[in-house]
């Protein structure tokens, strides 16, 4: 797929909470193709702290208002200054990047989209995609409490939405790897978080034999598999997770040996 270096205008910055930024990003000219899974490098200028582009997922695309939507976690200088872009301000984007999702073909099959912390961003836009194939995924979101859940009621548009809360304060106790709907049946499960999480996730669906891709999150620079810093071990040898991934079949990795 082609890349794109592109000026977008900041339409809109909503905060979920304290830590978590909802941007709307929009351009005079249709935003190019991009796949769920896929990710962004937002260049981060007026920053005396960061050098280089900060990567970021693909959390929707609105073709009807022409919108790219981004759910940016503030973890350092470059997200804080990314997220205090104003309206009408300018981030310069690298996208679209990487490798996305698999996304069914088959109308009968169930698949389950796990995700952690901001690790769900990627799973709503292709929740939307799956429900255009004819298929609503079941979303099983995870946080430490309730207020660190983000876009419910955006899942909820796509899919039948379960959570789990470390606290408890919201859905079942525990973690996603607790939760009950684990006992039925699904023929794939999509996944993005933590690591930990990725890999308990992985462990499942290896004990269960149902197909799993991952969306890696290893620290990347360029996005286009220069740099070298982003490389993840799996059965053929090392690679860059921004240009092989992020998003990898289990079976690639070398977690299970």
């Amino acid at each position: 797929m082609r890349k794109h270096l592109v000026d977008l205008t900041v339409k809109e910055v909503t905060w979920l909470n304290e830590k978590y930024a909802l941007m709307k990003l929009t351009d005079t000219h249709p935003l190019p193709e991009m796949l769920p899974g896929q990710f962004v490098e937002v260049r981060v200028d007026h920053s005396s702290q960061t050098m280089l582009r900060r990567p970021i997922s693909i959390h929707f695309v609105d073709r009807e208002h022409n919108e790219l939507w981004l759910l940016v976690a503030v973890v350092g200088d470059g997200t804080h200054t990314i997220t205090h872009t104003p309206v009408g301000g300018v981030l310069n984007c690298m996208l679209s990047l990487g490798n996305g999702f698999t996304l069914p073909t088959n109308e009968g099959q169930r698949w389950l989209l796990t995700g952690g912390g901001v690790g769900v961003a990627p799973l709503l836009y292709l929740g939307a995609e799956m429900k255009k194939r004819g298929i609503e995924p079941t979303f099983l979101l995870g946080a430490r409490k309730a207020s660190d859940l983000l876009q419910l009621q955006e899942f909820e548009k796509y899919g039948r939405v379960l959570v789990t809360t470390e606290d408890g304060s919201a859905g079942e106790k525990g973690f996603v790897t607790n939760h009950s709907v684990l006992d039925e049946h699904f023929d794939h499960i999509s996944c993005c978080g933590p690591l930990p999480m990725m890999k308990a996730v992985a462990r499942y669906a290896a004990q269960h034999h149902i197909a799993c891709e991952v969306s890696l999150e290893n620290q990347m620079a360029c996005g286009i598999g220069a740099c070298l810093c982003c490389v993840e071990k799996t059965q053929e040898g090392n690679v860059c997770v921004c240009k092989e991934g992020p998003v990898f079949d289990i079976n690639r990795l070398t977690w299970q040996n």
